[in-house]
């Protein structure tokens, strides 16, 4: 971590937190009041909607763990533990953490 500006990753992470809330909200905010969702016999707008809805969901849970990487990896830094692998200890190379400031693990152990 020699070469890593904490004060940029913590900036960098906080912005990352921000953006992933701010799509989950959008992605899991209700329904418009009077929009009819269902399956049917017929593909309408109602069936439309739901599979929309569905697939909403599905994204808004692979961005929440997104999330909860970055707000792990916000608590490593503070703890003075970021930039080391959370399996075995080595530092993570910091390519990877520059592609992916929220990487717990080197990428021998990612996976």
């Amino acid at each position: 971590m020699d070469n890593i500006d904490p004060a940029l990753v913590a900036e960098a992470l906080d912005t990352k937190a921000d953006e992933l809330r701010a799509r989950i909200e959008e992605l899991t905010r209700p329904p418009e009041a009077g929009a009819t969702i269902g399956f049917g016999k017929r593909i309408g707008d109602g069936t439309i909607q739901a599979v929309q809805q569905l697939a909403d969901s599905s994204t808004a849970e692979s961005l929440q763990r997104t999330l909860n990487e970055v707000v792990d990896a916000r608590a490593r830094l503070e703890a003075g533990e970021y930039g080391r692998c959370v399996v075995c200890g080595e530092p993570i190379p910091a390519a990877r953490l520059e592609f992916r400031p929220w990487a717990a693990t080197c990428v021998q152990h990612a996976g």
